[in-house]
């Protein structure tokens, strides 16, 4: 093989004929086969691109296209993922939050509540023990003026005893209210 390179670049400067006659008698080119292989190599070649190669091209395109896209939507479903978390968490504290109020205004009503049936309980004791009172007192007024009577009819019965006369009702009457007054006095 050198050797053919030492005789190509040593071959004195002769027409392109001469340096292609050189090369196909070194080589030992015949016209008719290595065009049948051209023509051949050509035809397989232009069939492989055709059937074989644009396919494959086509498919790895696609499948490009579809990583490229898988990707992208996991890149939105992540997105949306974190933003469902944020506002996941954002509904859960607002719910805490109302739920803190609700349990705070439960507590409120129910200290208003409690305070207000404690002083209905106090009014109704209070009212309980004027009336019980007002009753005493009236029992007590009820008492004393049937001790009066009875003891203006006691003195009365005494002095007409005591005194061997019977009295007048005027009598009877200015006796039971001297006596009174210095029962009372």
């Amino acid at each position: 093989m050198f050797d053919i390179l030492a005789q190509v670049s040593h071959a004195p400067e002769a027409s392109d004929s001469g340096v292609v006659s050189g090369i196909t008698q070194t080589f030992h080119v015949e016209w008719v086969p290595f065009i049948s292989q051209v023509v051949s190599f050509l035809v397989v070649a232009y069939l492989l691109k055709k059937f074989a190669f644009t396919p494959i091209q086509d498919m790895l395109e696609q499948r490009r296209s579809r990583i490229i896209e898988g990707e992208e939507k996991l890149k939105v479903i992540e997105k949306q993922l974190a933003e469902s978390e944020a506002s996941t968490a954002a509904a859960i504290a607002k719910a805490n939050d109302e739920a803190l109020r609700l349990i705070t205004e439960a507590k409120e009503s129910a200290a208003i509540f409690s305070e207000q049936k404690s002083q209905e309980a106090i009014a109704s004791a209070q009212q309980i023990l004027a009336k019980a009172e007002a009753a005493a007192q009236a029992e007590r007024a009820a008492i004393k003026a049937e001790l009066k009577n009875e003891f203006g009819r006691l003195v009365a019965a005494t002095t007409s005893q005591v005194t061997g006369k019977v009295l007048t009702a005027e009598d009877q009457s200015r006796i039971n209210e001297d006596a009174l007054a210095k029962v009372e006095g």
